[in-house]
């Protein structure tokens, strides 16, 4: 229960913080190779670090995307090669991936 509370009260800081640092959907087209090797295949599973199957980005909350890049950056969210993903990006990087996604049509 006790994580729950605590992602929750992340996706509303980034929310919050995202209002303060506008993503740049333009800007993320340099970034987005690290994302559509697996967000970016319809149906796509992966097996690492076990079977599972991997959410499509496009159409989702821009808060969201952000809270979820920040949790695997700081350890709270669990997935080994999406924490080393998140540790690269600066938080500039999240917001314009996030806008990028948060366009229903990608």
């Amino acid at each position: 229960m006790g994580r729950r509370i605590v992602f929750a009260v992340g996706i509303a800081l980034a929310c919050g913080s995202l209002a303060a640092q506008e993503g740049d959907a333009d800007a993320a087209q340099d970034k987005l190779s690290m994302c559509q090797g697996c967000h970016g295949i319809p149906g796509y599973r992966t097996a690492y670090p076990e079977v599972y199957p991997v959410p499509l980005l496009g159409g989702q909350h821009a808060g969201y995307i952000v809270a979820a890049l920040q949790a695997y950056r700081d350890g709270s969210r669990s997935h080994p090669s999406m924490q080393a993903i998140a540790r690269s990006l600066s938080d500039q990087d999240m917001a314009d991936l996030a806008a990028y996604y948060a366009q229903p049509e990608k």
